[in-house]
């Protein structure tokens, strides 16, 4: 049984097509300008204000009524416990999905629109490239051809940054990363001062952890999530997304004489598109696979893209 069939009548989710869902934008107003989405969308990604007008303010509006409904119920339980001094926690949206699929044009087009709302509501970003071990603890372990995997990650530092911010602690540190480099910035952090919502991206943030035996408490990263969203398309797509961006970057980012990638500039067009087929094939294919594509049923919400890189189909969890 696929409960992620459309046509499976026991499926958790409600299925509908992109030109359906922008019809429950109602009058959620446009607050984002062309010049604004040039700055937010990602290398290759062709995502505009049209789509922004047929996705994303549809996905505002329902995000506002379960952040509403969330502040509503807080309330209920300040009276209930007569603690009216009690600290809400931020509003946790997760994004999780393959690589160059798009996953951080939605959370900054997301992060931008949210942060509109009449509330003017605080909204901070935080990926989880950051949490990843640092080069040389990788090189040591061996673990530089799984760069990316779950076991590439300080899972502790991402479950005490998430608690922090479920503690409604202020001032919580979070490890930068510089896609310059490739590596975590030593010594470098962001603090994320209790937000009213959080936006957490990350390939494997819908990533379960092992179980353990004795029952201990060993939460996972989506236990902190109030709302979870999937990033979808078909293998072939995401492939064809991935090998594209890398030669782009060649061209580009990768030109820069301190870019980690450097070497890869230098190569025929020919070369280089071997490595890029060899990096997909080998880390980010075997990564999708087993780790990334089966946490997508776990997501409040999926969008799943075509061709073109835009969203054609949205899938719901049913209340």
């Amino acid at each position: 049984m696929d409960q992620l069939a459309p046509t499976e009548k026991y499926s958790p989710y409600r299925f509908f097509s992109a030109e359906q869902w922008s019809q429950f934008r109602a009058d959620t107003p446009l607050t984002l300008t062309e010049d604004e989405i040039d700055r937010l969308r990602s290398l290759n990604d062709p995502v505009d204000l049209e789509e922004v007008k047929r996705i994303y303010l549809s996905l505002s509006r329902l995000l506002s009524a379960h952040v509403e409904a969330s502040q509503l119920l807080f309330r209920q339980r300040q009276v209930f416990f007569n603690a009216l001094d009690v600290v809400k926690t931020p509003f946790i949206i997760g994004i999780a999905g393959s690589v160059a699929v798009g996953k951080s044009t939605t959370a900054r087009v997301l992060k931008e629109l949210l942060a509109r709302w009449p509330s003017s509501p605080k909204v901070d970003l935080i990926t989880t490239d950051g949490f990843l071990l640092p080069n040389e603890i990788l090189r040591r372990e061996n673990l530089m051809e799984r760069k990316g995997f779950p076991e590439s990650y300080d899972v502790g530092a991402l479950l005490r940054f998430l608690s922090g911010m479920k503690s409604a602690q202020s001032s919580v540190r979070a490890p930068v990363y510089s896609h310059l480099t490739y590596d975590v910035i030593p010594g470098e952090f962001v603090t994320i001062d209790r937000p009213d919502i959080l936006i957490f991206e990350g390939i494997n943030v819908l990533q379960p952890g092992k179980l353990p035996r004795d029952g201990k408490i060993v939460p996972f990263l989506s236990d902190f999530f109030d709302f979870a969203i999937y990033i979808d398309a078909d293998e072939t797509l995401i492939h064809q997304w991935y090998i594209a961006r890398f030669m782009r970057l060649r061209e580009t980012a990768f030109r820069n004489p301190d870019s980690f990638f450097h070497r890869y500039s230098q190569l025929s067009q020919d070369a280089a598109r071997a490595i890029a087929e060899g990096l997909w094939a080998n880390i980010n294919l075997k990564n999708l696979r087993e780790n990334i594509l089966p946490t997508r049923a776990r997501a409040d919400l999926i969008l799943r893209k075509g061709a073109n890189h835009l969203v054609e189909e949205v899938a719901l969890r049913k209340l």
